[in-house]
C-alpha cells in the first residue's frame, strides 16, 4: 500500500482542537486572579460550548472525527503501547488507540470541569465545590501533559509531525483512506460563534457583554494604579 499525504482531519475538528487549547489555557492561567475572573468564566463557557459541539460532531462529522472510528478496547490499547515499546509502532490514519482514550478522558474531564465551574460561579455550593472544580482542572492538566507527551513520542516513532497534522489536516495514508471534504462551512460557523460570544454579540450567562466586561477590567486596573501613585 503506497502512502502519500492525505486529508484526515476536517476543518471543524482542527478549529475545535485549537480553540479548546486556548480556552483551557486561558481558564487555567486566570484561575487564581480575581481581577481576571470574568475572563476565566468566559473561557469556561467557551470550553463547555466547544465540547458540546464536539459531542455532536462525533456523530455527524467526517470519518475520522466520528467516535465510531476510534472506539478501542483495553486489548487494542495494550497492543498499541507494546508496539511503541518494540520500536515498530502500529500506524493509524486517524486516532491511535492510546490517543483515543486520552481524547475521551479530556472530553469527560472538560465537561466536569466546566460544569462544576458554572456551579461555583452560580454559588450552588460552598468551598467544597471549588475544591472539586480545582481537582477536575488539575486532573485535566495532567491528562493534557500525558497527551502532549504521547504526541511527541508518536511523532518521533512514526516520523510524522502529528501536531502539524492537526493544523494542516494532512497525514500519511493511502489515497482511498482520505476524507472527501474539509467541511469549511462548519468550521466557519464554529469560529464565528466563538467570535460573537467573545465580542458580546452572544451574551454570557451572568455577565455583561464580553467586550464591555474586558474594558471595565482594564479600566479598573488603570484606576487602581492611579490610586496607588497618588
Amino acid at each position: 500500500m503506497q502512502e502519500q499525504k492525505i486529508l484526515v482531519w476536517d476543518a471543524p475538528t482542527r478549529v475545535f482542537h485549537w480553540l479548546l487549547v486556548a480556552s483551557f489555557a486561558g481558564a487555567f492561567l486566570t484561575a487564581e486572579s480575581e481581577r481576571y475572573r470574568d475572563i476565566h468564566v468566559l473561557c469556561g463557557y467557551t470550553a463547555l460550548a466547544l465540547l458540546a459541539f464536539r459531542l455532536l460532531w462525533g456523530f455527524v462529522g467526517s470519518r475520522y472525527a466520528r467516535f465510531a472510528s476510534f472506539r478501542y478496547g483495553p486489548a487494542r490499547v495494550g497492543a498499541y503501547l507494546r508496539s511503541l515499546l518494540s520500536g515498530r509502532p502500529e500506524h493509524h490514519v486517524g486516532h491511535n488507540p492510546a490517543g483515543s482514550w486520552a481524547i475521551y478522558a479530556l472530553i469527560l474531564l472538560g465537561l466536569l470541569t466546566a460544569s462544576s465551574g458554572y456551579a461555583v460561579f452560580g454559588d450552588w455550593g460552598g468551598e467544597w465545590l471549588e475544591e472539586v472544580h480545582e481537582a477536575f482542572a488539575n486532573t485535566m492538566l495532567a491528562v493534557v501533559a500525558v497527551h502532549v507527551t504521547g504526541v511527541v513520542v508518536g511523532s518521533l516513532l512514526h516520523r510524522e509531525n502529528l501536531a502539524r497534522a492537526m493544523v494542516t489536516g494532512y497525514k500519511s495514508g493511502a489515497p482511498e483512506q482520505a476524507i472527501r471534504r474539509p467541511a469549511w462551512w462548519a468550521a466557519a460557523l464554529l469560529l464565528a460563534a466563538a467570535v460573537a460570544f467573545w465580542t458580546g454579540a452572544i451574551p454570557a450567562p451572568g455577565l455583561d457583554g464580553a467586550a464591555v466586561r474586558l474594558e471595565r477590567t482594564a479600566s479598573h486596573g488603570q484606576h487602581a494604579q492611579k490610586w496607588d501613585t497618588d
